[in-house]
Order: structure tokens, then sequence, then C-alpha cells
């Protein structure tokens, strides 16, 4: 693995020059309050645990929305290690430090990893998110799928007074040449009741967006196979229903649906990369259904924070997601069938569907007789079936996949020196079943019979680190975590070529195992708060997706990566005025030859390019304001097409809110202030001769809201 001789430098830049930390501080360096990461399943704050740690609250997360319109963009603008999002529907490619995360929603996987459609970033409507919980690296906290990190979506909690409140919100979103099609609209609503022990909360949220313009002012081209959020319309609905149960102990059934429709009104245009002119649209019918994606999920959880001295958290959930690829004009070959219709006639599209059942519970508590120890014990289980069907001919692609996993796990924090020192540790272990009946490929890949079978995987996942906070506000850790997820099995079972292939002896769908090893700094003294780390991940037999003809397959390859990431806020003399910060550098490489030994850079596929986040803040009485730059540098990929090579760009957003009390507040956003003209990262570092693939970022967009609560 190369290392960066840039990487002593920054370092040394660092406490010079970050995402809000989860705690804040007085002036003298003193913690005032802490803040409870969800997703960490402990109760313990954010200060004692050996993990790197975001939390977006609902002020930051509503202006980043506003700006930019998803929970996706909002954690990127924020988090230097993510990628360039692609401001499509489909977030395939987008990673936290080289490394898909985990999204979910108050702790429940949005993921489908057996068969990954990537729409896990847009399951629920952001009005209904409270914060955003950001756990970095590989980690197995919440079972299969961290090896990236956590993005946990927390919604909505219970209404804190008696009676009737709640709040509305009103935007409309415009480019800057304010083109007919290219307005969108949103209304949304949440009402809440509470009475004695009992409490309610419903809402919806309506939106339609319209067509997205570049920043020279062409129609921003449309990838009708994997989705689209312009030219679309999404309905969300949410309810949360409560009882406390006695004065420690709480009851809740939560309840969420969002289906997203692409309105399949524009045709691809294609451009040219010799001329670098991006991929547009024009007015037309796609054949088939457009791109969709529907999410229903259902959780009931019990709490009690007072249990023998403890605190039990169970939840019981129901998640079901149905993605709907769109189609492509020219018949795709994957699906062509001379035995349904001659070769290049065949039209079809395909869909995903995946339903989840789980269970979650853990208890912690002060271990008696021994000063300064909290244990946690818990199990966690999970069933998931996922399967790929082709629509119009209906014919299966991915067969139906079957896993699940039974995983006890326990965890202990030991507080020493009266909390300066602190030692953490715990050991997980996945007891995996993966269940594939027998089945046919697709005549593309020679219709090859395939012999099901039920392979069972089991390992175990360790996580050990050490937290010294010799002085106030100065706080070290040093940390080793296991993560786990399964490989993208229907990309792997769909792509088989091999005659006489077993299940039960294919070893390209065994999991993946990750690791992070890293070492931490945090700063917070005065007005100033600033944090370092740097980390080193490793899988032996990871995932890349490589292009083989006209679809991304799954290779499973040594994949190394090492980073480090800067952070810093900083509150000026100037009364309500803030600057922040960021910096990510990341370098990723894989094996291609099996010989044990990374040789080649990971692509603009697997891993993002470095990022420089600048930000200015005000927040002073009814005024808030931000304004904030996004750097995205330079970047050669050893071992690639040279043409796949990123000349960078950068980008200006700002907002402006006022706040009239009685009436709600008012806010005016700009993306892409400067109308900035450029490439999207995803499509620039691939695909080199792939004309129709050359998608331009958005143009300056502008969005106006109204919010009001009572």
């Amino acid at each position: 693995m190369r290392t960066s001789a840039s990487f002593p430098i920054l370092l040394a830049a660092a406490l010079a020059a970050s995402p809000a930390l989860a705690d804040e501080a007085d002036s003298g360096g003193r913690e005032v309050s802490e803040v409870v990461v969800t997703a960490a399943r402990t109760v313990l704050p954010a200060n004692a645990l050996p993990l790197t740690v975001d939390v977006i609250d609902k002020s930051k997360l509503d202006q980043q929305v506003t700006i930019s319109g998803s929970v996706v963009d909002a954690v990127a603008a924020l988090t230097p290690s993510f990628s360039p999002t692609r401001q499509k529907l489909s977030g395939a490619g987008e990673t936290l430090r080289g490394r898909s995360p985990l999204y979910a929603i108050n702790g429940i996987p949005q993921s489908t990893p057996l068969r990954d459609g990537s729409r896990d970033g847009f399951t629920i409507d952001p009005f209904f998110v409270d914060r955003v919980e950001v756990i970095f690296g590989s980690n197995a906290l919440q079972g299969i799928g961290g090896t990236g990190g956590i993005v946990n979506q927390v919604t909505v909690g219970a209404p804190k007074t008696e009676g009737l409140s709640g709040r509305t919100l009103l935007q409309t979103v415009a480019d800057d040449e304010g083109h007919g099609d290219g307005f969108g609209y949103k209304a949304a609503g949440l009402l809440s009741w509470r009475g004695g022990a009992f409490d309610a909360t419903v809402g919806g949220a309506y939106e339609t967006r319209g067509a997205f313009y570049d920043g020279r002012g062409n129609r921003v081209g449309f990838d009708t196979v994997q989705g689209e959020t312009q030219d679309s319309e999404s309905w969300s609905l949410f309810g949360r229903f409560g009882y406390a149960v006695s004065e420690t102990a709480r009851l809740d059934l939560i309840l969420s649906r969002f289906q997203l429709d692409g309105d399949g009104d524009y045709l691809a245009l294609v451009g040219s990369r010799a001329a670098n002119r991006p991929t547009s649209a024009i007015r037309g019918k796609p054949p088939g259904v457009p791109a969709r994606g529907r999410t229903e999920s259902a959780a009931i959880s019990y709490v009690d924070d007072g249990l023998w001295g403890g605190h039990l958290v169970t939840q019981a959930f129901f998640n079901r997601s149905r993605d709907t690829f769109g189609s492509d004009p020219t018949p795709i070959p994957t699906f062509q069938d001379a035995r349904i219709a001659p070769v290049g006639t065949l039209f079809d599209q395909s869909e995903n569907r995946s339903r989840k059942l789980g269970a979650k519970a853990s208890y912690e508590r002060a271990v008696p007789g021994i000063e300064g120890l909290t244990a946690t014990v818990g199990l966690d289980l999970l069933y998931d079936r996922t399967e790929q069907v082709l629509i119009q001919t209906d014919r299966s692609w991915v067969p139906q996949t079957d896993f699940r996993s039974i995983a006890p796990f326990a965890q202990a924090n030991l507080a020493l020196l009266d909390g300066k020192l602190r030692l953490a540790g715990g050991v997980r272990n996945e007891n995996v079943r993966i269940k594939i009946d027998d089945f046919t490929t697709l005549a593309s890949y020679g219709a090859r019979a395939v012999s099901g079978g039920s392979p069972d995987f089991s390992d175990t996942l360790f996580n050990a680190g050490i937290i010294a906070e010799p002085i106030p506000g100065l706080r070290a850790y040093a940390s080793y975590a296991e993560g786990y997820t399964v490989p993208d099995v229907g990309r792997i079972t769909r792509g088989i070529t091999q005659v006489g292939v077993d299940i039960d002896n294919f070893l390209d769908i065994s999991p993946i195992i990750s690791n992070n090893r890293e070492i931490g700094l945090e700063l917070k003294r005065g007005p100033l708060q600033a944090s370092a780390s740097y980390f080193w991940s490793t899988s032996t037999k990871g995932q890349l997706l490589v292009l083989v003809g006209t679809v991304f397959e799954v290779q499973r390859q040594r994949v190394e990566i090492e980073g480090l990431e800067l952070n810093a806020t900083l509150q000026t003399p100037i009364p309500g005025v803030t600057v922040s910060a960021g910096y990510a550098h990341l370098l990723g490489e894989a094996d291609s030859n099996g010989d044990g030994k990374v040789d080649i850079d990971l692509d603009g596929a697997n891993i993002s390019p470095d990022r420089i986040l600048v930000g200015l803040n005000y927040n002073q009485g009814p005024w808030a304001a931000r304004l904030q730059a996004q750097g995205f540098l330079a970047r050669d990929f050893k071992g690639a097409d040279p043409r796949n090579s990123f000349g960078g760009y950068a980008l200006l957003d700002g907002s402006v809110r006022y706040d009239t009390g009685k009436w709600g507040g008012v806010t005016l956003a700009a993306a892409n202030l400067l109308d900035e003209f450029y490439i999207d990262y995803n499509t620039d570092t691939q695909q080199p001769t792939n004309n129709s693939r050359f998608f331009a970022g958005r143009g300056r967009t502008f969005t106006l809201a109204w919010d009001y609560r009572f």
C-alpha cells in the first residue's frame, strides 16, 4: 500500500483548520452536553467511544436539504470522506471512506446487499428525519453492511408537550433561467398529539421535481435505466404511536412508506466525450415503465431506561422494498434470448424485490462490584429474501435468495483514572446461511444450470479501543474494528458462465470481512473544535464493481484503503459567526491478478477523490446563513485507462433564513451559486467511450421554502 508524502504536512496543519462534533463545549473546554448516538448501540456519549462520529442535527440537516434536496447530499456536503453524489436515484459508486455505508432508519437496515440496487439513500422523506448519525469506518455494530460506516437516520421523536402540535413546509425549486419544466414543488405536514401516557404523530409529504439544467443552460442527461430524481414525484407517509408504560419504559410503533416514481417524459440525447458535450435530454416517452422505487417499513420497540439498574432496548421490524429499473431505447444485450425473439429485438427491464424481518435486543448496565465498568449484551436476528426479475417477460435474472443471520454480541467499556482513560472492546458472532434454489442463468450467460444450496458461514468479529482524555477538551483514541457484509450475491449468481457450478461450493458468495484500524485526536478548547484521524482498512476478499460488456459485475479481490481526515470549527470574535473546514485524503488499491498483493488503484466506481470543504456560518437572532465551498481534487488511477483521469472541480452553495417568530421561517438557498459547469465524477471516471452516460452536474438552482411550527 502506498503512503502519501503529503500526510505529515497535512497532519501538522490539521489543528489549524469539521463537521460538527457530537459534543458541545463551553469556553473553558468543559463538556456541557452529551449526545447519545443510538446507532452505536449504547447510552454512553460519543466521547466515551473509540470511534469517529458525527451527528448532523435538525437545523443543519434542514439547511443542507433545502440546498440540495436529499439526506445523501446533505451528508456528502458535510463529510469530506464521503464521495461526490451522482444526483441520481441510484447511489452506485457513492462511498464513505472508500466503501459502501450502511443506510439505516432508526437502526433498520435500508440496504439490500444480496442484490444491491443502490436505492437505499431514498427510502424516507427528509422532512421526517430529526437527525443523522454518521459512524465512520468498518464495524459490525448494526450487523451486515457497515464496511464503510453507518448513516443512521433518526426520525422525529415523541411530542414533548401536552395537546396538539405540528409543523408544515411549503417550498419551490427552480433553475436560474426559470425553465418551465425545471420547477419543482413540495408540501409536507406533521401533526402530533400527546395526552397523558399516549402520544401519536402522523404526517405526509409530497414532492414533484422538474428537469435539471447544467451550468451551460442545457438539460442534464437522464439515466433512464438506473433511475432519476429529476422529472419525478414522490409520496411519503409517516406515523409514530407511543405509550409510556412507566416512568422509565416506553412502547413505540413507527410506520413509514416512501415511493418515488419517474414521470418518463424525456429521452436521452447522446453527447460526445471528445467534444466535451454531455448527454442531454429531449421530450419523449421511453419504452416500458419509468424507473421507480417503493419502501415500506414497520417497527415496534420497547425501551426501559431503568430495568434492574440498566438500559433495555428491543425492536422488531419489517421492511419491504421494490425497485424498478427503467428501460433503454436500445434492447439490452444481456436480456436477449433467441428462444423468445430474434436477438436485438427483445425489450425487457428488471425489478429488485426485497423483504426483511428482524429483531434486535440489547441490555446495558454498570457491572456491580467493578467500578467504572459498563457492559452490554445483545442478540440480532435478520431474515432477508431478495430476487431480481425481468418484468416484461417474467424471467428470473437473480434467483430468489434467502439470507438468515443470528448474531449474539457483547461489549464492555471500562473508565479508569476518573474517566481520563477508557478501555473498550467487544465481540460479535455472525452465523449466516444463504439459501438459493436450483436455477438457470439467462441465455446471454449461456443458460447455465446452477445447482442451488445452503452454504453456512460463521465468523467471530472483534473490536477494541483505548480513549484518553488527559485534560478537559483533549481526546485521543486508537481502535480496531471488524466489519461484516455479504457481497452482491445477485450480481455474482446471475453472471455465472461456468458449467456445473454448485452454490454450496461457490466461494465467490462468501462474506466480506473488513477491518478498520484508526487513530484519532480531538481538541475542544475555547472557540476551537478540531479533529484528525488516520485509518487503514483491508479486506482479503473484498468486492469491486467491474464493467463487463454493458453491465457491472462483481469481482472478489483483495482491497486496501487508507486515509486521513481533518476537520475544524472556529467561533470567530464576530458574534454568531463561525468558520469550518474539512479535508479527506484517500488511497485505495486492489489485487488485480490474485497474487495476494495490491497492484492497481481503485477506480471512480469504488473510491472518491480527495475533498476540501469550507463553510462560513452566521447565526444570530432571527437570522441564519451559510456559505459553503466544496473542492474535489484531481485524481489519476494507476492501472486504469488514462481517459478516466479526473480533473477536479469546485462548487459554492449558499443559504439564508429569517425566522419571523409568529409566522414561521423563510429560507432562500442556492446550490452551485456560481453556476459552474462540470462533469459528474462517477461518469467522468468510467466508460470513456460511452457517450450516452456522460452526465454534467446540476447548474445554479434556487429553493424558496416556508416552514411553520405550532
